[in-house]
């Protein structure tokens, strides 16, 4: 796995939690396999943070910036009116309209899309950000399609996210996007976020779906399920993995997951398969048979629940978008 370079941007009081939430779960993800390497740039080499922290040693904006591999994440203030009059804040903007191409990957965390906005990087993208600034938003960049109802948004190599907390959601799913499913899911387990919200999407990734409870027994389940979707599981089997009887696993799962095992089983089999109609060359009766199926006729058939087209209308679609 190519490493990513995460460039954290900072001005005066920035929202700690801005910082921090996603900070920690690029961290945490590197933990289980990622390869994100974490720069702290601000314009000035010390800052104080919104609750009273002082942050010194912190890295010069970097010039220049790779476009390969390198994402840059602006962090949220306090009180975005008057921070962003600071004369620091005006060089991270002059920096943006220097350094910052359509090449280059951008996040954004509650209020800092603003400083994106100053930037003339959200021209004609669509975009988020904290509820409190989104007629501030409109003003600054009136060609931007701003929607106040997301987590977060992704419009092409830019994302922005809706504030606080909805950083923690975009970055699990940056880390989704370049580390795997897997590797989002077990550190969603780890940061106790098992609710993952969704931002443009609007269905949740199936490894993450569901989660949204503390059952250890359950989720144990569930990592069994999604670490090998191939592996034929019987109830019982599972069950007597997981140390309960076949009976009180069935009630739990419904009680704390909202599905019964074989739909859950079944919806991460459906995206492993998805996963290598993406990244193989695999011809379907293989896929079939490594997500778990009986047959390409079975996969098929689930398949048809979820998606218009079949399996390779679906893989050609995706070559013509190439």
């Amino acid at each position: 796995m190519t490493p990513r370079h995460l460039y954290f941007i900072l001005t005066p009081r920035f929202a700690l939690l801005d910082f921090a939430g996603p900070a920690e779960a690029f961290r945490i993800a590197n933990g289980f396999g990622a390869r994100f390497v974490t720069h702290i740039a601000a314009p000035v080499v010390s800052l104080q943070c919104s609750i009273g922290l002082r942050h010194d040693g912190l890295s010069p904006l970097p010039e220049p910036l790779s476009c390969e591999n390198s994402l840059v994440i602006l962090t949220g203030t306090t009180c975005s009116a008057i921070d962003y009059q600071q004369p620091e804040a005006q060089q991270v903007v002059d920096w943006l309209k220097r350094v910052v191409t359509p090449e280059h990957c951008l996040a954004t965390v509650c209020s800092a899309t603003q400083l994106a906005a100053r930037a003339g990087l959200l021209d004609g993208r669509v975009c988020t950000t904290h509820h409190s600034v989104v007629d501030r938003l409109r003003m600054l960049a009136p060609t931007a399609k701003v929607l106040e109802d997301r987590v977060f948004v992704e419009d092409g190599p830019i994302a922005t996210a809706a504030g606080i907390t909805a950083g923690i959601d975009l970055a699990l799913y940056l880390i989704e996007r370049h580390a795997g499913a897997a590797i989002a899911q077990q550190t969603a387990r780890e940061m106790v976020v098992y609710m993952r919200r969704s931002g443009q999407d609007p269905q949740l990734s199936p490894y993450l779906a569901h989660r949204n409870h503390l059952h250890p027994v359950i989720h144990k389940a569930q990592d069994l399920i999604s670490q090998d979707p191939a592996h034929p599981w019987q109830l019982e089997s599972l069950a007597k993995a997981v140390n309960v009887s076949a009976r009180n696993l069935t009630r739990l799962f419904k009680e704390h997951t909202g599905v019964t095992v074989n739909d859950y089983q079944l919806s991460i089999r459906l995206a492993h398969a998805r996963s290598l109609l993406e990244s193989t060359r695999q011809p379907i009766e293989r896929v079939a048979e490594l997500a778990g199926f009986g047959s390409a006729r079975d996969f098929r058939r689930a398949w048809s629940r979820l998606h218009p087209e079949s399996p390779l209308m679906y893989r050609r679609s995706l070559d013509g978008a190439k």
